[in-house]
């Protein structure tokens, strides 16, 4: 008896994820799971430095264009001699160099950044990152963002 029980609760709730799954894509929402995958040739845009700081640089928007996703993540390179120009952060934000060297500047402290370094930034605060050496500045860049 108690064997027929514990089958008609898996049967229940092995419903009940079907209900749910089925209104989800009812609701022209992705069923849970899955995955998005993006290369950077795909993805990489000639750009002049970000918030005005001028040269050249190549960005990397993954994800984009994906629905509900509240996750930025982009990767620059910084060609020598651009940069993000200095500017208010409006929510937290996250810079992590993959290679060559800068000179960032957060709330008027300047400092040196190379592979490795891991810098947030916090809202209320300004900064700015420029190239420096003869190498292209590659990061990582994440933050949050209201879905689109």
């Amino acid at each position: 008896m108690a064997s027929r029980i514990a089958g008609a609760r898996r049967y229940g709730l092995l419903a009940v994820v079907l209900f749910i799954a089925g209104a989800l894509q009812a609701s022209g929402r992705p069923a849970p799971g899955g995955y998005v995958l993006e290369r950077d040739a795909d993805v990489a845009s000639t750009e002049p430095g970000t918030h005005n700081g001028g040269g050249q640089t190549v960005g990397y928007s993954f994800f984009k264009t994906t629905p509900d996703l509240r996750l930025v993540f982009r990767k620059r390179a910084l060609k020598p001699g651009s940069g993000i120009g200095y500017h208010e952060q409006h929510e937290d934000e996250i810079y992590y160099v993959l290679s060559g060297t800068g000179s960032m500047t957060i709330d008027g402290k300047t400092f040196d950044v190379g592979p490795g370094t891991a810098v947030l930034t916090r809202p209320g605060s300004s900064h700015g990152l420029k190239q420096t050496g003869t190498d292209d500045l590659v990061i990582l860049i994440n933050y949050e963002q209201t879905p689109k």
